[in-house]
């Protein structure tokens, strides 16, 4: 459904009109996604890179007028990333494309050189067990080595119906081969790199392919003493090929890395303190954290931007609001909504009183899609608030009311377990998924200014008029279908705690 078939009349708001002038015409997009992006970079759970996004996001606020503060919600393993130096030594040199995983140990600055061999194809677990001590003092290859590096949609263009159906049939049977083979050592792609490290390999070596040009997801490693490394498809193809012919490759990686301890981790809390209603609150949200094989740009760095521009343009164009508006930039939330459950589980005074939550995280898209989270007359006010966004905005904007509550995926959904009404505020994809959800290019560069300033006329906007709404929000929820595999009631998603204390595992 669009907003403009909900049915609310548009009048001329003069603050919507000042929302957005300040927005097209004094935006400061670019120099906060420079500072955060380029200047601070990725912004790990527990690494320095997250504190001083915390200190810069606090002195930001602080600068615009606005009250912020960083609130310790738990700790974390601390790890603090250096270089990563990949080279392939013999049969040739060649510098390789590739990083340590996060939380990586450190090769102490000399360096690992070493044969590589490949992941065995074995009978068995106890076959596997056999084969363990000739991982000794090797570099294991433990990734499938892909058929292709072009991405389906090149495929589609380029290729004959025949050759595309060909390699998609042998890619699915590689891929379960490879499954199988992992499945027959009798471990994990969690398990098998620590089975590894005690039989004393020199290294993990792996390529998580994103299905696209140039594009690895990079995560964590789960190795203590030895380095884990992803390596890019063009270059993990090329030693998992001249190692299977029998060319006996070396490579040499230095990857540097610190370990800092336990750490304290913060979610950052700003507010713009209500006159009329105080105690009931608007809240933006966004998450802080990122992973760091990018520097985090549209996971998410513009959520981050949208909120704190938001910001800066309400306490600018409406200084005064009638409830309180508080945004939180999140924690841990690629460990599992850490901070917006510790700061749920915190304040419930805060979450008895939410007006509404207006939460943003899924790359850097114009916001296409508002569902209604199961609330039962959210169509009533949300269609109200969106009345007064402009036309060439809402244009885009397609509503699902009253939907159904998110059980995951973001942060808001930690506020809808508790029953808080709380909205995510969906975004056009710009091949996210591929290209820039938890891959190493993940970066400024691919920032859609043009989006991320509508979604902040947006959300403040929706702030706004949540903020002056004259009636209190309704938490009535919808009853829930029957569960098509239980044949019993579906039931709404129950609070989850957070993980205090991560990383150490």
């Amino acid at each position: 459904m669009l907003a403009t078939q909900l049915g609310f009349a548009q009048t001329k708001d003069p603050v919507v009109e000042a929302i957005v002038k300040e927005a097209n015409e004094n935006s400061q997009l670019e120099p906060l996604a420079h500072e955060l992006m380029d200047v601070i970079g990725p912004r790990l759970v527990g690494s320095p890179q997250m504190q001083q996004a915390n200190e810069w996001a606090v002195a930001k606020y602080k600068g615009w007028g606005i009250t912020a503060r960083n609130e310790k919600w738990g700790e974390w393993r601390g790890w603090q990333r250096g270089v990563s130096h990949i080279d392939m030594v013999h049969p040739r040199v060649k510098s390789l494309e590739g990083m340590q995983l996060a939380w990586s140990p450190s090769t102490k600055g000399k360096g690992v050189t070493a044969e590589t061999i490949i992941l065995p194809d074995v009978a068995d677990s106890v076959a596997f067990q056999k084969w363990l001590p000739t991982a000794k003092g090797k570099f294991v290859l433990i990734s499938m080595a892909q058929p292709t590096g072009r991405p389906d949609y090149n495929w589609q263009e380029f290729g004959t119906k025949d050759s595309f159906e060909k390699m998609k049939k042998e890619r699915t049977a590689l891929t379960e081969a490879w499954r199988e083979r992992l499945r027959k050592t009798g471990f994990n792609n969690r398990t098998l790199p620590v089975a590894l490290e005690k039989a004393g390999a020199a290294g993990i070596v792996m390529s998580n392919w994103s299905s696209g040009f140039g594009v690895n997801k990079i995560f964590s490693a789960y190795t203590k003493k030895i380095p884990t490394v992803d390596i890019a498809l063009e270059d993990y193809g090329l030693l998992y090929r001249l190692t299977e012919s029998g060319q006996k490759p070396r490579i040499s990686v230095q990857a540097e890395s610190k370990e800092r301890g336990v750490v304290p981790t913060f979610n950052t809390i700003a507010e713009i303190k209500g006159i009329q209603k105080p105690d009931e609150y608007v809240i933006l949200s966004a998450h802080f954290d990122s992973w760091d094989g990018g520097t985090g740009a549209t996971d998410n760095g513009t959520g981050t931007l949208v909120m704190m521009e938001a910001m800066r343009i309400l306490k600018k164009i409406y200084p005064n609001p009638k409830r309180t508006i508080l945004v939180g930039h999140w924690g841990s939330e690629e460990q599992g909504l850490n901070g917006s459950r510790a700061f749920v589980e915190d304040h419930p005074e805060i979450v008895k009183n939410v007006q509404a939550l207006f939460n943003q995280d899924n790359g850097t898209g114009r916001v296409v899609n508002i569902s209604g989270q199961g609330f039962l007359h959210s169509y009533n006010y949300i269609g109200r608030w969106l009345s007064k966004v402009p036309q060439e905005i809402r244009q885009h904007i397609e509503t699902n009311f009253p939907g159904s509550p998110g059980a995951g995926g973001s942060d808001y959904a930690s506020f809808v377990a508790a029953g808080a009404p709380a909205f995510s505020l969906s975004s056009l994809s710009w091949s996210y998924g591929t290209y820039t959800w938890h891959t190493n290019r993940d970066t400024y560069d691919k920032i859609v200014f043009d989006d991320v300033r509508s979604n902040a006329i947006l959300t403040a906007i929706l702030a706004y008029m949540a903020s002056e709404d004259p009636e209190q929000t309704s938490r009535e929820r919808i009853v829930l279908p029957v569960d098509a595999k239980t044949n019993q009631p579906a039931t709404w998603p129950a609070p989850k705690g957070p993980t205090r204390r991560g990383g150490l595992d």
